[in-house]
């Protein structure tokens, strides 16, 4: 196992955490200095620096449902979905404790939690992690998020869909970003909402992606005929 790209994992999925739930945090704290546009952006901003700080250490998935969407897909090995799983939960979780070290008075440490009915955030949670899914598949090379563009397009995608989603569903996307604030916190009712939906949803995502895909001529070589 390489232990670089373990690093890298916990080290990025700390910094989406904290900057990203961090954001939530003191725009509570701050009497909505931050606003929610400013916290879909924070977002959308830390994943783009990490994929070219890290795409090309570990892939910079920074993400169980993605890293299991790698997998799915047959990028991954199944040898190092675990390590991965838990170097990014395990990024997040130090994330967390830290925010409640720094803002004691937080209540949610920035959860993800339902505005609406649970069944409406489990659906949305899992149309957003489709949709990630498939443009990640699109722009990544293998199982590394990296190129010219890649940073740029998951960046995008994920503002995008906090921007809209996130006043309902918190737009996770992400079961590990959801865990640690949740565990922390102690506000783990819907929890499973989180964790869940957007593994189904990465899921999905590959099943789109590879109908989407051209398909392989029996020479190696993708060919859009047929």
């Amino acid at each position: 196992m390489n232990r670089r790209a373990l690093l890298a994992e916990l080290f990025g999925t700390f910094a989406l955490v904290f900057c990203g739930t961090g954001a939530i945090v003191i725009n509570e704290v701050q009497g909505g200095a931050i606003t929610h546009v400013g916290i879909a952006l924070t977002f959308g901003l830390i994943v783009l620096a990490l994929i070219y700080a890290l795409g090309d250490i570990s892939g910079c998935h920074l993400n169980p449902a993605v890293t299991t969407g790698f997998w799915l897909a047959g990028r991954f090995p199944a040898a190092q979905v675990g390590p991965y799983l838990g170097s990014q939960c395990a990024g997040a979780l130090l994330a967390s404790v830290t925010l409640r070290l720094l803002f004691p008075t937080a209540t949610t440490l920035g959860a993800t939690l339902p505005a609406g009915p649970g069944w409406q955030s489990f659906v949305l949670e899992l149309i957003l992690t489709l949709l990630l899914m498939v443009v990640i598949l699109c722009v990544s090379t293998g199982a590394k998020e990296k190129g010219i563009m890649a940073g740029v397009a998951v960046g995008a995608v994920i503002a995008l869909e906090a921007m809209f989603a996130g006043p309902v569903c918190g737009a996770s996307m992400n079961p590990a970003r959801s865990l640690a604030p949740a565990v922390v916190s102690g506000r783990v009712a819907e929890l499973w909402i989180y964790l869940v939906a957007p593994v189904a949803g990465a899921a999905l995502g590959v099943a789109l992606f590879q109908q989407l895909a051209p398909p392989v001529d029996p020479r190696g070589a993708n060919s859009d005929r047929g």
